[in-house]
C-alpha cells in the first residue's frame, strides 16, 4: 500500500498510459506518451496537465489586503478585483520561503496558490503573522486544478464553455464562475509553460469528467495529456523558476530573477523588505544566468561551476532543450561572473566543460 498522496484524477493516469513518480509525496506522472512529444504539443497544439497537487489557501476579513501586503513582496494594493498576481513570501533574511499566485475576488477575499510541497510550510507562516480581521483556511482538498495549455488552449477549451467567450478572460485575469461541460469552476488565464493556456480550478468530484471532457474535445486538435517531465522542460525554456532549485529560503528573489515581483518602495513594511531594499540599492551578491553548452555534455541541478578555476556557483536546472536542440541550464552564480558572453565551466562527471552565459528566457512564445 502506497503512502503517496493521490489526486483526484489518480484513477485515469492508468487508461491514458501514465508512468507515475513520487514527487514530493505526491504520486504524479511524469508522462504519459513521452517527454519530448509531450513538449511539443504544447508548443505546438495543445496539452493537458493534472495539477491537482498544488495547495489552495483561502485568506478572507476586512485586514485581509494589510495582512498580504506584510507577508508579500509584491504590491497586493495594485491587485483589482478578478485579477491575480504573482509574488513571493520572504523569510526576515529575504530568502523565500514560497512563489505562488494570489487570486483577488475583493478587498477581503482571496486566494493562494502555492507549490505542493510547500502547502502545510506556508500555511503555518501564515497563520503564525496573522494580525487583526484575518481568517486563513486550507482548502487544498477541496480543490482539483487542470491546465490546458497551447496555443490552441483556448479553441479547444471554448467549445466547452457555450456560455463565456474565453477571449474576455485576459491574462492574468480570471472568472470564478465558468460553466465548463456543466460544471462550474474557476479558470485564469495563466499557465506554467511560456504559451497561452488557462488553469481550471473545480470541486474534487469535478475533476475526472472534465478531464474526459476536456481531451474529448481536443482530439482533432492533437491535445495531449502531459506529465511533470514535459512540465518542467516547458517551464525552464522559458525561464519560469521553480521552487527548490532557482528558488529557496536562503536565494533571494532578486537573486533569482523575479525581481518584477518586488516592490520595496510600497509603503508596507513586509518581512524580508530591509535585506531586498539593500540589494536593490547596492546590488546582488550572485545572480541567474541562463548557460549553453559549449562542449558536449548536459548541465544538470547541482553541477559546479567555475571560471577561472574559481568555484562560482552551481546549476540550478539543466536539460536538452526539446524546442532548440541544445543542452541549456539555469546557474546560480557569483554576480562579478554573470556578463552575457562570459565562458564558464561545468563540471560533468568529473570533467570541467566549456559553457557560455547566454540571454534568457530561452525561449519565447511568438506574439
Amino acid at each position: 500500500m502506497s503512502d503517496l498522496k493521490r489526486t483526484p484524477l489518480f484513477n485515469v493516469y492508468k487508461k491514458y498510459g501514465a508512468k507515475t513518480i513520487d514527487f514530493g509525496g505526491w504520486d504524479l506522472p511524469v508522462q504519459f506518451s513521452s517527454i519530448k512529444a509531450e513538449h511539443e504539443a504544447v508548443r505546438t497544439k495543445a496539452g493537458l496537465f493534472d495539477v491537482s497537487h498544488m495547495g489552495e489557501i483561502i485568506i478572507n476579513g476586512a485586514d485581509s489586503l494589510a495582512f498580504l501586503q506584510k507577508m508579500m513582496t509584491n504590491d497586493v494594493a495594485k491587485v483589482k478585483d478578478g485579477r491575480a498576481q504573482y509574488t513571493a513570501m520572504c523569510n526576515e533574511q529575504g530568502g523565500v520561503i514560497d512563489d505562488l499566485l494570489i487570486y483577488k475576488f475583493t478587498d477581503d477575499n482571496y486566494l493562494l496558490v502555492v507549490n505542493a510541497a510547500n502547502t502545510e510550510k506556508d500555511f503555518e507562516w501564515l497563520k503564525q503573522h496573522a494580525e487583526g480581521d484575518v481568517q486563513i483556511k486550507d482548502v487544498s482538498d477541496s480543490y482539483a486544478q487542470l491546465a490546458i495549455q497551447g496555443p490552441l488552449a483556448e479553441k479547444i477549451l471554448q467549445k466547452l464553455t457555450p456560455d463565456k467567450d474565453l477571449q474576455e478572460i485576459r491574462f492574468f485575469a480570471f472568472d470564478p464562475h465558468v460553466q465548463i461541460n456543466g460544471h462550474e469552476a474557476l479558470v485564469s488565464r495563466t499557465g506554467y509553460t511560456g504559451e497561452d493556456g488557462f488553469e481550471i480550478y473545480c470541486q474534487t468530484e469535478a475533476a475526472e469528467p472534465l478531464w474526459e471532457a476536456i481531451m474529448e474535445a481536443g482530439k482533432e486538435e492533437g491535445l495531449l495529456p502531459c506529465g511533470l517531465g514535459a512540465r518542467d522542460t516547458l517551464r525552464f525554456e522559458a525561464n519560469l523558476v521553480l521552487y527548490g532549485q532557482e528558488l529557496s529560503s536562503k536565494i533571494t528573489p532578486l537573486e533569482a530573477g523575479i525581481g518584477f515581483a518586488v516592490k520595496v518602495d510600497k509603503e508596507a513594511d513586509f518581512i524580508g523588505k530591509s535585506v531586498l531594499k539593500a540589494q536593490k540599492e547596492h546590488g546582488i551578491p550572485r545572480k541567474l544566468v541562463g548557460v549553453e553548452m559549449i562542449d558536449r555534455g548536459i548541465p544538470r541541478h547541482g553541477y559546479q561551476v567555475y571560471t577561472n578555476n574559481e568555484l562560482v556557483g552551481e546549476i540550478t536546472s539543466g536539460t536538452q532543450s526539446p524546442t532548440l536542440k541544445k543542452n541549456i541550464g539555469l546557474a546560480l552564480i557569483k554576480s562579478e561572473a554573470s556578463k552575457t558572453g562570459n565562458e564558464l565551466e561545468v563540471e560533468i562527471r568529473g570533467k570541467r566543460l566549456k559553457a557560455i552565459i547566454v540571454p534568457t528566457p530561452f525561449y519565447q512564445k511568438s506574439k
